[in-house]
C-alpha cells in the first residue's frame, strides 16, 4: 500500500509550463481574434434570402427601377472605389495612387475594363473572388489595403452592378506598379495566412432584432463605405480591432477621430443634423469641416448617396458603442478674445502667431469663427481641440476644399510657403489660442508627415 508520503506528485515546471501556455494562447486570441463589425449590437441574425423585411442591401427605393449600370455606378460611389483607384490628376479608376505603410508602399490597380492591365477580362466568379476574398485573377493575394475584409459583406449582386458600371468605362491601359514593402511582407502568399484569419467570408446578415432602417445603415457603413477601415484602430496584425470599434486612428498622416458616441472624444454631443450635414456636404456648423481623406470621402462618396441612405447610416452610428478615447479633450466651444493682446498665446509660440497674423486672420479671425466663410470657423472643431496638432499641420501643408454647401472654400496648401518649424509653430499657435489643450508639434514632426503623404 502505499503512503501518502510516496504518492506521485506533478512536477512543478509541468504546471508552470501549462499556464505558460495558457496565457501565450489567451493572449494570442485576445490580440489576434476580434468580434465582428456588428457584434456590439445584440439580436438575431440571419441570412439575406431567410429576412422578409425591406431589403438592406442595393440602391434606395427611388433608383430600384433603374438599370444595371445606374444601380453600379450609385453602388461604386456607396463604396468610395474612385478614390483609392485614382491618383492625383490622373484618370479614374487607373490606379496607381500610393498608400505609404510603416513597411513600405502599396500601390493601387487599374480597375477600368482595360483587358491586360485592368479588369477586363475577369469574369463574374473572378470578380468576387477579388471583391469579397482578396484574391486576384491570377490566384494572387490582394493585400488588405484593398478593404475585402469589409467588403465581403456586400452582397454579390451590389458587387456585380459595380462591375458592369466598370465594365462601361473607356478603358486605360496602365500596367501596376511595383510595391515597395520589406520583407517578409513583401511576400503576397503570407496573406493568405492573414485573410484565413480576419476575413470571415461571409455577406452581410441582417439584424431580426433592429429595424429596417437600421439594418440599411450597418450595410452601407460596414459593407460599402467601410468606415472601420480608417476609423477603427488595428490590433498587431494590423486587422480592425472591433473591441474598440470606431474609437479613431491615423490613417496616411492623418487621424480619423472617434465616431462612436463618447460625448468628449467622440460625437455623442453632435446632433443628428450635425451628422447629416457633415456625411452629405463635409462641415457641420460648431463641428468641424472635412480635409484630407474624410474629405475625399465626402467629395467623391458620401455626398453621392440619396438623403433616405445618409440618415440610415447616421441612425447606424447613434447604436455604435460608446469609447472613450483619453487624449482628446471636450472641444472649446467658446470663441477666443477679439485682440490677439488678450489671452495671447506667442510666449510659447511667438513664430506662430507671426504666420497666423499674415496668412490665416483673414479668413479664421482673432476669435476663431470666420468673418464670411463658415466652412473655416475653428471653435468647436476637432482637429483644433486634438492636441498632437496632427490634422491642423495636414490641413496647413496640404489645404482643403469644399466644393458642397455651405462652401465652395477653399484652404490654401501652405506646404511650400512655410518651413516644418513654422508648420508646427502655427499649429501649437491655433491649438493654444483656439483649443481645450495647446499642442507641442515639433519640426521633426512634421517632416515625419510630409513623409507619410
Amino acid at each position: 500500500m502505499t503512503s501518502p508520503e510516496s504518492a506521485p506528485r506533478a512536477h512543478p515546471i509541468r504546471w508552470i509550463l501549462a499556464i505558460l501556455l495558457f496565457g501565450v494562447v489567451g493572449t494570442g486570441v485576445y490580440f489576434f481574434w476580434a468580434p465582428g463589425p456588428t457584434a456590439f449590437a445584440e439580436g438575431k441574425r440571419v441570412a439575406l434570402a431567410d429576412y422578409h423585411d425591406k431589403d438592406p442591401t442595393g440602391v434606395p427605393d427611388e433608383l430600384k427601377s433603374a438599370s444595371l449600370v445606374e444601380r453600379g455606378e450609385y453602388l461604386t460611389n456607396a463604396a468610395d472605389c474612385r478614390v483609392c483607384h485614382t491618383v492625383e490628376g490622373g484618370t479614374p479608376f487607373a490606379g496607381g495612387r500610393a498608400f505609404v505603410l510603416p513597411f513600405g508602399t502599396i500601390y493601387s490597380t487599374n480597375i477600368t475594363p482595360d483587358a491586360e492591365t485592368g479588369i477586363g477580362s475577369y469574369s463574374d466568379a473572378e470578380f468576387l473572388n477579388a471583391v469579397h476574398k482578396g484574391i486576384r485573377r491570377d490566384s494572387a493575394a490582394l493585400y488588405p489595403a484593398m478593404p475585402y475584409a469589409s467588403y465581403t459583406y456586400m452582397a454579390d449582386a451590389d458587387a456585380l452592378a459595380i462591375k458592369a458600371y466598370l465594365a462601361t468605362l473607356q478603358p486605360v491601359h496602365a500596367p501596376a506598379l511595383q510595391n515597395t514593402l520589406t520583407f517578409p511582407l513583401n511576400q503576397r502568399g503570407l496573406m493568405r495566412i492573414w485573410s484565413a484569419m480576419f476575413n470571415p467570408d461571409v455577406r452581410y446578415r441582417p439584424n431580426l432584432d433592429r429595424d429596417p432602417e437600421w439594418n440599411r445603415g450597418a450595410y452601407l457603413t460596414e459593407a460599402m463605405g467601410h468606415c472601420g477601415e480608417c476609423h477603427t484602430p488595428r490590433n498587431l496584425a494590423f486587422a480592425l480591432n472591433n473591441r474598440r470599434k470606431f474609437a479613431g486612428a491615423v490613417q496616411a498622416g492623418w487621424r480619423a477621430y472617434n465616431i462612436t458616441s463618447d460625448r468628449d472624444s467622440g460625437v455623442g454631443a453632435w446632433a443628428d443634423t450635425d451628422l447629416y450635414d457633415y456625411l452629405s456636404t463635409g462641415h457641420a456648423d460648431g463641428r468641424g469641416t472635412a480635409s484630407g481623406p474624410m474629405g475625399e470621402a465626402v467629395d467623391a462618396s458620401l455626398s453621392h448617396l440619396r438623403p433616405s441612405d445618409l440618415s440610415a447610416m447616421v441612425s447606424y452610428l447613434r447604436t455604435v458603442s460608446s469609447v472613450a478615447t483619453g487624449d482628446l479633450p471636450k472641444p472649446q466651444d467658446a470663441p477666443a478674445s477679439a485682440s490677439f493682446a488678450s489671452g495671447d498665446t506667442s510666449l510659447t509660440a511667438p513664430r506662430g502667431r507671426i504666420v497666423y497674423e499674415g496668412a490665416c486672420v483673414g479668413c479664421h479671425g482673432w476669435t476663431g469663427i470666420s468673418p464670411g466663410i463658415a466652412a473655416a470657423n475653428l471653435i468647436g472643431t476637432r482637429a483644433v481641440n486634438d492636441p498632437t496638432a496632427t490634422n491642423v499641420a495636414e490641413v496647413v501643408i496640404h489645404g482643403g476644399q469644399r466644393h458642397a454647401p455651405p462652401g465652395p472654400a477653399n484652404m490654401p496648401a501652405f506646404g511650400s510657403t512655410y518651413s516644418d518649424s513654422e508648420i508646427a509653430s502655427v499649429a501649437n499657435y491655433v491649438t493654444a489660442r483656439f483649443g481645450s489643450k495647446a499642442s507641442e508639434l515639433t519640426s521633426e514632426d512634421v517632416a515625419k508627415l510630409r513623409a507619410e503623404d
